[in-house]
C-alpha cells in the first residue's frame, strides 16, 4: 500500500514540476511572440530597412544668371540744351530720349558720365566752360532707366566743392547712384557695388583732371584722380567687396581723336592685370574703338575682359565733326550656376546721333537711332526728316562702325 501510495505521489510531484517548467522556462509568452512567423509581406520590409541606407532629397542644378549691362557716353548739357528745354516755368528733357527710351529701360543696368554739375538754380546755370544744368535733368535720366552715374571727370570741379556735394545730394534725391566724387573720406573708400539679379557688379570712375580747377586739400577726397597707386588701392577696395565683376570708367585720352594713345593702353592693361574687367572710356567727346582681350593675370591664370576707350557724347550741344556720334552699348554678362564664375558674354551697340531739328522753334533736340531711322524713312514712314539729314546719317552710320568696330560675339 505504501507502494502505491508513493507512486502517485511522484507522478503527482513530476507532472507538476513538467507543466511548471514547460509555462516558466521551454515556452513563456514573450518568446511565442518572439518566434511568431511573419508574414511575407513583414519580412521582406524587414529586409528592406537593413539593406537601403537613408535618402536624401537630390540637389537641383543651379541656374546660370544672365543680365544686360547698358553703358552711354558723356551727359553734357550745353545753354542752347537748357533753353530748349525750358517750358516757362521749369525745364523738361525727357523729350530728348524718347526715341531710344527702350533701349535703356530694357537693360538690367545702365551707367552713363555724367560730365557737367548740378549747383542749383542760385548759382545760375551756365554753359562751356563751367557747367551748371537745371537739376531737373537728374529726374529725366531717371525716369529714362539709368541707374549709374559716373562723375569723375574734368568737369567735376565746375562749381567748386559745394557744386560737387549739391550735385550727389540732386543725383540721391533722384535715386541714381553714382561714384568718382565724393563728399567725405568715407564715401570715396565705399566703393558702389550694385547686385544685378544676382550678379554683383562694383563701379570705379577715374578722371585725369578737372581742366585747372585745383582740387582743395583740405577735400582731397572728392574727385577721384588717375594715380596709379589710387586705383589699385580702389580696385583692392572693391576687391573686398567679393563682386563677380568690376567696372571701371576712365576719362582720358585726347578731345577730338577717334583713336586710343599709350597712355589708355598703359592704363587699361594696369586695370585689366590687376582685377578689372570692363573699361568704358569718356572724355574725348567722340567714339573710339572696343575691343574684348584675353588677360593673362599674375598667377598665370586667364579671363576675357572688354574696353571701349571712348563712348562718345550721347547728349550735348556740340557740333564739331564726329561729336553728334555715339552709340548705346550693350554688354552680356553671365554666371555660371555651378561653379559661380562669371564671364563677358557678346557686345552689341546701337548706333545713335545728337539730332537738332532745323524747323522746330522748341524740344530741337533729340537722340536717335541711326538704322532705325534710316530704314524709316526708306520705307516712307518718317517723314520728320530730309534728303540732307538722311544723307548724313548714312555717312555718320559708316563712320561709326568704322571706328567702333564690329559688334562681338
Amino acid at each position: 500500500m505504501k507502494k502505491v501510495v508513493l507512486l502517485f505521489v511522484s507522478i503527482a510531484i513530476l507532472t507538476f514540476l513538467c507543466i511548471f517548467t514547460y509555462e516558466n522556462y521551454i515556452l513563456p509568452k514573450s518568446a511565442m511572440d518572439n518566434l511568431a512567423i511573419p508574414s511575407e509581406n513583414e519580412n521582406q520590409s524587414s529586409e528592406d530597412s537593413i539593406m537601403q541606407e537613408p535618402q536624401t532629397p537630390e540637389e537641383q542644378p543651379k541656374e546660370d544668371i544672365s543680365i544686360k549691362l547698358t553703358a552711354i557716353g558723356d551727359i553734357m548739357c550745353h545753354n542752347t540744351q537748357y533753353n530748349d528745354a525750358y517750358t516757362g516755368s521749369t525745364y523738361d528733357f525727357s523729350y530728348v530720349f524718347e526715341d531710344i527710351k527702350d533701349y535703356i529701360s530694357s537693360a538690367d543696368i545702365a551707367i552713363g558720365n555724367l560730365e557737367t554739375t548740378f549747383a542749383g538754380a542760385s548759382k545760375g546755370y551756365s554753359n562751356y566752360p563751367r557747367f551748371n544744368t537745371p537739376e531737373q535733368l537728374a529726374t529725366n535720366l531717371k525716369d529714362f532707366g539709368i541707374d549709374v552715374l559716373t562723375t569723375a571727370n574734368n568737369h567735376s570741379m565746375d562749381t567748386n566743392y559745394a557744386g560737387i556735394v549739391s550735385t550727389l545730394n540732386y543725383l540721391d534725391e533722384a535715386g541714381i547712384s553714382h561714384t568718382g566724387t565724393s563728399r567725405s573720406e568715407e564715401e570715396q573708400n565705399t566703393v558702389l557695388v550694385k547686385d544685378v539679379n544676382g550678379i554683383k557688379i562694383a563701379f570705379l570712375s577715374f578722371t585725369y583732371g578737372t581742366n585747372g580747377i585745383p582740387v582743395p586739400s583740405k577735400n582731397s577726397y572728392c574727385v577721384n584722380l588717375i594715380d596709379d597707386d589710387f586705383i589699385l588701392k580702389q580696385i583692392e577696395l572693391a576687391k573686398a567687396q567679393n563682386p563677380d565683376l568690376i567696372c571701371a570708367s576712365m576719362h582720358w585720352g585726347v578731345e577730338y581723336q577717334t583713336t586710343q594713345n599709350a597712355e589708355q593702353e598703359r592704363l587699361a592693361n594696369l586695370l585689366f592685370t590687376n582685377g578689372v574687367d570692363i573699361i568704358l572710356g569718356s572724355h574725348p567727346h567722340v567714339l573710339q574703338p572696343m575691343e574684348k582681350r584675353t588677360v593673362t593675370l599674375a598667377d598665370g591664370s586667364t579671363k576675357d575682359c572688354f574696353v571701349i576707350f571712348s563712348l562718345g557724347n550721347f547728349m550735348s550741344g556740340q557740333t564739331k565733326t564726329n561729336t553728334r556720334d555715339s552709340v548705346i552699348l550693350n554688354i552680356d554678362i553671365t554666371k555660371d550656376g555651378e561653379t559661380g564664375k562669371t564671364t563677358i558674354g557678346s557686345v552689341s551697340y546701337i548706333p545713335i546721333y545728337m539730332y537738332k531739328s532745323s524747323s522746330k522753334s522748341t524740344q530741337k533736340y533729340r537722340v536717335i537711332d541711326i538704322e532705325k531711322t534710316i530704314s524709316a524713312y526708306e520705307n516712307g514712314t518718317n517723314t520728320s526728316i530730309g534728303q540732307s539729314t538722311y544723307n548724313t546719317l548714312k555717312t555718320e552710320l559708316t563712320k561709326i562702325k568704322k571706328i567702333v568696330g564690329d559688334n562681338i560675339d
